[in-house]
This record gives structure tokens, sequence and C-alpha cells, in this order.
């Protein structure tokens, strides 16, 4: 059999429930085949992996992503992720975390699934393991190091979700006893740690291309032990008393042993690997007459592999509109050409851009106000929609209202403060009015215009590690360590490639420097969740959020959002405001999520988190 490179989202994950008895592998195809007929087949065993593939990274570009529960992105229906953001989960519900039906991207940073692939996994490893299969021995090999690498990542965000958890390292029977206590953080860590070893040891450093771009490569490994590493290194993981005081086991929650200085130490050395594997930035030196913003677009709608890419994560090409998993263009896209306007930016994370000079936006400037998008940085542009950008055609049935295709998010309004033409893409447009996007803005990242998304899905990839990111855990690290040269050089390598001003400064404003990179090179990337919590920075990012006002006053009979020449009704407006039913919240137990209650009474040796 062909291998099978690219890891297929299907419609069938719609049905999976968050048992931990429900083996997620039982609703595939090899449910036909025999036990004995694929443990002795390789191409029914890579079947076999391919599914762990396929649970295990996820649906990066569901309809609800991991930037709506952070301070990047508002989602738009909410489906309870406000009472998430408010940080009432409990151990009987996670509030929108648990939405299943919509195959959201948080259906798999869960106990049950996380243990589940991890099941899957013991369970290759233990069928292979002895077996000679021949002249096919040097593919099973090479997907036993794919699995080693798959356990470990599973490992890595359960101890990113819970702390230290319980190690399987087995596949248990109905037989067995399944009462095992939680291991300490740091045995956790030791666990993935051993496993990402194995791993980098068996697989090639690429495929040279053709079907097999997407499988685990040696860097990939490398890149994952590097990250594991930084988040253990992290001040979650050795200040537990600042934000769970008395709980009494904190060896569950980080170290109680050792030095941070070390840690973070094995953080830079382990990224400094990655940096000598020969992946470099993509358009790494524009010249003044490059078009930045256009090079960032193509980067994040290339089907790759590119010199930055790590570690992609492939789709099937598809025509129907459905809700599975993948098409971010129809989720995140303006209501006034059809779109679902989800996942729309907050004023937070727009705000956060800088301008070209490398100074900050700041809505009490008159000029920032008077004026917000003009010269502003490259990455803003190909990351955000706001007021007035150029897109896309609009559909045949909404040209007469907007022939000049760009964006609307404002309101007309006459002398008597009253709204007489709404715009296109707002939530009392025309055009689908409940499905657009609440914060003035819509994304941009991840969109090629020439796809239509109201009738064919984007295939593009999700880039799960890149070497953008291995630059900034190496500063991150170098930061903490005082090594604050080795740091500004990671950082302005990527500064110099976004045509930004490099870093110049030292100490505290350094780190500083450091996380608002980090912030906006990664935006919408996974990461800024993860990121918030390590650095147990909760409360900067959950409190009540913005949006953008935007408002044209005219004295004249207006009857569309532009005049006839195209011109606006006079000068905009803008105005930062609240968003409103986004008032979110910060509570220190959401540094860590709950055992769920049905696990805590399946196994009386777990032990809670603290705060629940």
């Amino acid at each position: 059999m062909k291998q099978i490179l690219k890891i297929f989202i299907l419609f069938l994950i719609v049905g999976l429930t968050n048992s931990c008895n429900k083996d997620y592998l039982e609703l595939e195809p090899l449910s036909d085949y025999s036990d004995a007929a694929v443990w002795n087949d390789p191409a029914l065993i890579e079947t076999f992996v391919n599914n762990i593939y396929r649970n295990a990274m996820g649906w990066p570009f569901a309809i609800e992503r991991l930037s709506d529960y952070s301070d990047e992105s508002h989602f738009t229906p909410d489906w309870d992720v406000t009472n998430f953001n408010k940080c009432l989960m409990t151990s009987d519900g996670l509030m929108g975390w648990e939405v299943d039906w919509a195959t959201p991207h948080t259906l798999h940073f869960r106990w049950a699934p996380l243990y589940s692939n991890i099941r899957a996994c013991n369970i290759f490893l233990e069928k292979t393991a002895g077996v000679d299969f021949g002249i096919q021995q040097d593919d099973v090999d090479r997907m036993t190091g794919e699995v080693y690498f798959l356990r470990a990542y599973n490992y890595h965000y359960l101890a990113a979700l819970y702390g230290g958890v319980p190690i399987i390292d087995k596949a248990y029977g109905l037989s067995d006893e399944f009462e095992i206590a939680r291991s300490s953080y740091e045995e956790t860590i030791n666990f993935i740690l051993a496993d990402l070893d194995r791993a980098a040891g068996m697989l090639p450093e690429d495929y040279g291309g053709g079907s097999s771009e997407g499988r685990i490569t040696s860097g990939a490994v490398l890149h994952q032990k590097a990250r594991t590493l930084l988040y253990a290194a992290s001040d979650l993981h050795h200040n537990q008393s600042s934000y769970a005081p008395g709980f009494s086991n904190p060896e569950l929650l980080g170290y109680v042993g050792g030095s941070q200085n070390t840690r973070w130490q094995a953080a830079k050395d382990a990224a400094e690997v990655v940096m000598g594997l020969g992946y470099s930035l993509v358009s790494p030196n524009p010249a003044p007459t490059d078009d930045i913003t256009q090079n960032f677009v193509n980067y994040f709608i290339s089907y790759g592999p590119e010199s930055e890419d790590i570690l992609l994560q492939y789709f099937t090409p598809k025509t129907d509109e459905n809700w599975d998993g993948y098409n971010p263009a129809l989720y995140c896209g303006p209501n006034g050409y059809h779109n679902w306007g989800n996942n729309v930016p907050l004023g937070e994370l727009a705000d956060d851009y800088e301008f070209t000079d490398g100074t900050s936006f700041d809505w009490n400037n008159p000029a920032h106000a008077a004026d917000p998008y003009t010269g502003r940085e490259a990455r803003f542009y190909a990351t955000i929609l706001y007021e007035g950008s150029d897109w896309r055609d609009r559909p045949s049935d909404v040209t007469g209202i907007d022939p000049w295709n760009k964006i609307q998010v404002g309101h007309i309004y006459n002398m008597a403060g009253e709204v007489i033409v709404p715009g296109v893409d707002t939530r009392s447009g025309p055009i689908e009015d409940w499905n657009g996007g609440k914060s003035g803005y819509y994304l941009r990242k991840y969109v090629d215009v020439s796809v239509d998304p109201q009738y064919v899905k984007q295939d593009i990839p999700f880039r799960h590690f890149r070497y953008a990111e291995t630059l900034l855990n190496y500063a991150e690290a170098a930061i903490e360590l005082g090594d604050e040269d080795d740091a500004r050089t990671a950082l302005n390598l990527i500064r110099t490639r976004a045509g930004q001003p490099a870093i110049t400064a030292t100490g505290a404003a350094l780190e500083v420097a450091y996380r608002h990179e980090r912030r906006i090179e990664m935006a919408y990337e996974d990461q800024r969740f993860w990121d918030v919590r390590r650095w147990i920075v909760g409360p900067e990012a959950y409190h009540q959020t913005h949006r953008v006002d935007v408002r044209y006053e005219t004295d004249q009979a207006a009857t569309n959002y532009r005049q006839a020449d195209g011109s606006t009704w006079g000068t905009p407006i803008f105005s930062e405001a609240e968003l409103g039913g986004d008032a979110r919240a910060w509570l220190d137990k959401a540094y860590f999520f709950p055992i769920m209650r049905d696990e805590m009474n399946k196994n009386p040796m777990l032990i809670q988190n603290p705060g629940y």
C-alpha cells in the first residue's frame, strides 16, 4: 500500500465522546480487520499510526479555536466559551471547552482523548515489539519512532493542562487494575523526554518530499523537546505557592527541587540544537521594495514545506460546506461575504501591533486614534482585516451594496445620531447579520483569497512547528539566563524579516519586548493560551475585552455605505469600546484544569488540582 502522508480529518470524529472507555479507533476502517491481520501487515499498521496522527494533531482550523480561549480572539456564537473565559470551569464541566458536535480544536485537549491516543500508542508498541517484519522492518522501525513522538506529544499536553499525571506505558485490558496515582510533574516531564530521545534516533531528517510530507521527522522531535523543556522551565512550574498557596502536593504542579536556571539552560541548549539543523526563516532579509505583508500572507497559505516549516498538518480538499474541522476562510470571514464571522481578533490583539517605526499604538494618542490603520507593521496587515481593508470580490448578491470590495465594519449616522446605513460586515448589516463579528475586525491570516469559502474548503496545511518559534524559544531561555546578546540576536532575526526596528532593550524591558514579539509573531498559532499560563500572567489576559467602534456622520441622505465615487461619508471616527458580553475574569485555579469528577470517582488514587 502506498504510504498515506496526509492526515485526513474525517467527519467521523463528530461522534467521539468524552468517555475514557471509548476507543476512538473503533470508528475507523481498521475495525473491519482481525487483530492478527492488522499486526502482520505493515500497510495496515501504518493506517493505525495515521489514525493516531489524526486524533493527536486535532483540528487547528476548526470553527472553535484555541485563540478564543485567550486574549487573541472572540468566538461569536459563544457556545459557553464566555463562561470558560470567566474561569467558571469545575470538575463537573469545562464550559465551552467541552463542545463536541462541531469538532472544535479543544476536543483533543482533554484527559480522555489524550489518554485514548496514548493507549493507541501503547498498543502499537506492544504489538510490534519483537516481531520480525523482514524487508519492511525499516518502515516499522520508523513508525515506532513516530509513535514514541506521538505518545510524548500527548503527554506534553496532559502535563500542560493538568501537571503531573498517571504515567501509563502499557495497553491496559479490561481485567487490568486502572487505579494509578499521578506521577510528579518532574517524573512526567522525564518520561516525555525519554520518549522524545528514543524517537529522535529512529526518524529521518526528512522524507525527500512527495507523499511523506506531514510525517514526523527528527527535527520535529527535537523541536518538541525544546518546547517541552521551555514549558517545564517556566515560572508556573517553579512558583506554585504564588497561585496555589497551601496546596499540599506542589510536586504535581511543578518542581520542588533542583535549579530553575539549570532547566532554562536545558531549554536553551535544546532550541540551539534545532537551530543547527538547517531550518531558516522564509524571506529573512526583505529588500526596501519587497512587499513584506504579502510575504507573510503567502507563507501562511503555502502548501510547503518551506525552509521554515518543521511540522505541517495537511488536509484533503473538499467542496461541501460543513462543520468538520477546517475552513478558516468560511469560519472566520466577514458575514458580508456569506462567511461566519467567528474567531474575530480582539481589540487587545489589534492594538498590540506596532507602527513601522517600532512605536506602540495608543488610543490615548489623538493622532493614533484618528488614523489607527496607517503605518502599522506588516504583520498587522497580514493578520487582521479592518475598516476599509481591500478584500476579495463580493458575492454577486452583495456587489450592489459594496462594488468597491472593502471591509465595512462601521455605521453611517445622521446628524440626529441615528444609524441610517450599517456596514455590510456588521451585525446590523443586510447580509446574514447573525454571522457578523463583534470586534470590528476579521481574520486575514491563513486565508487564500483565490478560494471562495462559500463553496470550496481551503486545504492549506497548519504549521504546528516552525522555525520562528524555535528562535523565540531560544530567546526566552537566553533572557532568563541573562544571555541578553543571544536573545536579541535571535529576536532581531524575526524583527528584520518583519521589517521592524531591532530590539535594543535590556533587563526587564527586554523580557517585555520578547513577550510582545512572541504574541505578535505567533498570533493564532496555538501559543498564547499556554504562554499566559506558564508565565503566570492570567489577570493580564482575562478581563473585559474591547472592540473598535467606527462611525461616519453626514447630513446627507446616504443610502449606501460609500458615495457613488467610492469615497466615504466624511472622515471616519474611531474609538475603543467594550465588547459586550465578553467580560472575562481570572481565577488562579485556571492555571491548571480540573480532573473530571467521573475520572476521580473511577480512580480514588487521583489527587484533584487546587481550586476544584
